[in-house]
């Protein structure tokens, strides 16, 4: 089974699993957005709808209605498909420690959006501690795994303090989203050390990057495409030909995600 462990919401969803249906992809773990690229006709719409990301990538913007909005659409989406998508739910990083809203939210996602986990957190350099809320959170409740987006705006000093929380939780388990960035190699060598946490190769932007995270954790590498942003059947093609077995393939292209999440074939 091949499981693309992330990507997003893509309008209409139909051309998604179009998509799915020609890349040989079985199952996606969706998840949220509050921009949508894939409707641009133009350069100007497309720097519009990227300014609109940046500010959400930097957390400069946290709109609670517009979230709603986009978890209603992902919840839309799931039950339009069931047997292609799960998904993740996203969380208001405003909440403080023990805020009982906090878990309220979660118990939203899970027991009325039936969500496999929390994310996509994006966050800005020197914020990571927002997170900590969420951990614990995630941590008192079953032991939610926790998506963190760790590409640019972060450097590889916030990817530093993102493992320091991971060992802290280490009920929890956390996805490293885009491997990283720039920081790819010392954040596999982090996931190395934590068994609760996980490497999302969507956005790698060398080869070298991919085979050495699939010869270092082969156990906890996600297959990922970040779509629309990243290409499905490009990532499968790279995962298939740097690996050094079909096993070993077979677990990074679905395998991991479905034991992580306890996915029914």
């Amino acid at each position: 089974m091949i499981i693309d462990s992330h990507a997003h919401v893509v309008l209409p969803i139909e051309n998604h699993i179009k998509m799915m249906d020609k890349s040989g992809i079985d199952k996606t773990v969706l998840f949220s957005t509050l921009v949508h690229p894939e409707k641009i006709n133009n350069y100007k719409e497309f720097i519009t709808e990227m300014d609109k990301l940046n500010q959400i990538l930097n957390n400069e913007v946290n709109p609670i209605e517009a979230r709603l909005n986009a978890l209603e659409e992902l919840s839309t989406s799931i039950k339009q498909h069931p047997d292609r998508f799960v998904g993740f739910g996203s969380v208001p990083l405003s909440y403080s420690p023990n805020d009982p809203k906090l878990n309220e939210w979660i118990e939203k996602l899970i027991k009325q959006y039936k969500m496999k986990g929390l994310g996509e957190f994006t966050l800005g350099t020197g914020q990571i501690q927002l997170l900590e809320p969420i951990f614990k959170a995630a941590s008192d409740y079953d032991s939610l795994p926790i998506w963190v987006h760790t590409f640019h705006p972060l450097s590889l000093k916030d990817i530093q303090e993102l493992f320091l929380l991971t060992q802290k939780y280490e009920n929890v388990p956390v996805i490293y989203g885009h491997m990283g960035g720039i920081h790819w190699l010392q954040t596999i060598e982090l996931i190395k050390r934590a068994e609760n946490a996980y490497l999302d190769i969507s956005a790698f932007y060398t080869t070298y990057a991919l085979s050495l995270a699939i010869k270092e954790i082969p156990e906890r590498t996600l297959f990922s495409s970040d779509f629309p942003y990243g290409d499905p059947f490009l990532n499968i093609q790279a995962i298939e030909r740097h690996t050094t077995s079909q096993e070993i393939a077979n677990r990074v292209l679905g395998g991991n995600i479905q034991t992580l999440l306890k996915l029914q074939i």
